[in-house]
């Protein structure tokens, strides 16, 4: 594909599933586009931080996409599990997960040393009170890796947070913006990027930023936020006004996909959907859905955390869900008592204390 050639696809409607298994499934099904990546890359895959919210879809798509490829490639699953749960669930796909704090540099040492890396490991909740601790698993823990997987190409998670706030008319922050991160959350991420930018130019390992702003898997996000207080006739908080959201399934596809796309310096890319969305108009729409009232806590301020995706659309096409379908899906989910996790986004947050 030549320079700014744009992807498109046209998708089907997505029927809400039905119970955890079935969302499961959908979240960890791959692109076509995937499945031949995996034909042509080489060497095995190590999700590292595999335990979290998205690490469990994101390794299941990677072993499902490595199957339909019908290649021998291993992939390898890495956290402290703490929750055996995640565990058995990656094990009962094939992949081989290893027990390991990412911290100990002589633990480190038991992980195989592949050759495509997604580093998923990090901290974000329960950041105020707790810095000391925030602050060495966004930066220690990627000097660590960085330094031991020096030879691998390594797609990193990050935030759109590194971002300033910006208005809604500037289309969301582009990967040429100067991050200008609030709080010591969002500039411990930035720290993360910036050690593994440093290992990129030391060691000239193959990186890539991943900027990721808000996924939904249903269980969680945005608009599980915004749909469970509407719900529970709560009133919803306004916030920053407008956000970003992305299925989750489709963030876990980029993510996988810009594998190819690691160089040496480390290059950026905003993963989002398409669609900047006001917190009023979202929660009315979910409302109606619902044949609830729908009532505001008026915090609105006049920026958010806003990204800008349009050059990973170009380079891997469009979301396969759109924001309509998600707002429709989420508000079918929760009425249906549909799980969530009770890890809220705080999307509404703008002073940067997590």
């Amino acid at each position: 594909m030549g320079a700014g050639e744009c992807i498109y696809f046209l998708f089907s409607y997505m029927i809400t599933p039905k119970n955890e298994k079935e969302l499961d499934v959908l979240l960890s099904t791959p692109s076509q586009q995937l499945v031949e990546l995996m034909r042509q890359l080489r060497g095995d895959i190590t999700i590292l931080g595999a335990n979290g919210k998205m690490g469990l879809s994101l390794a299941i798509m990677t072993q499902r996409a490595v199957e339909q490829a019908g290649v021998h490639k291993v992939v390898y699953a890495v956290s402290r599990f703490t929750d055996k749960a995640g565990r058995e669930k990656l094990e009962a796909y094939g992949i081989r997960t290893i027990s390991c704090d990412l911290l100990d540099t002589i633990e480190i040492n038991k992980i195989p040393e592949t050759e495509n890396i997604l580093y998923m490991a990090g901290r974000k909740f329960g950041t105020t009170g707790s810095e000391p601790l925030t602050w060495a698993m966004n930066a220690l823990m990627p000097a660590n890796c960085a330094a031991y997987f020096k030879g691998s190409r390594i797609v990193v998670f990050s935030t759109g947070c590194v971002y300033a706030l910006v208005k809604a008319d500037t289309g969301g922050s582009k990967e040429s913006d100067r991050p200008d991160p609030v709080g010591e959350y969002a500039q411990s991420c930035l720290c993360r990027e910036r050690i593994f930018e440093h290992f990129s130019i030391k060691d000239s390992t193959r990186v890539l930023l991943l900027r990721l702003n808000y996924a939904t898997d249903l269980r969680y996000g945005v608009l599980y936020d915004i749909g469970i207080k509407i719900w529970n006739n709560e009133p919803v908080v306004t916030g920053g006004g407008f956000f970003n959201i992305i299925w989750q399934g489709d963030a876990n596809n980029y993510a996988l996909l810009a594998l190819q796309k690691t160089s040496s310096p480390a290059s950026v890319l905003n993963i989002t959907g398409q669609d900047l969305l006001s917190v009023r108009e979202v929660a009315a729409e979910m409302g109606a859905i619902m044949q609830k009232p729908v009532r505001f806590v008026a915090e609105d301020h006049d920026r958010s955390y806003l990204n800008d995706a349009s050059q990973a659309f170009c380079l891997f096409g469009k979301p396969s869900v759109s924001s309509k379908e998600l707002i429709r899906m989420q508000a079918e989910w929760i009425m249906s008592g549909g799980r969530g996790l009770n890890k809220p986004t705080h999307f509404e947050v703008d002073d940067g204390k997590f």
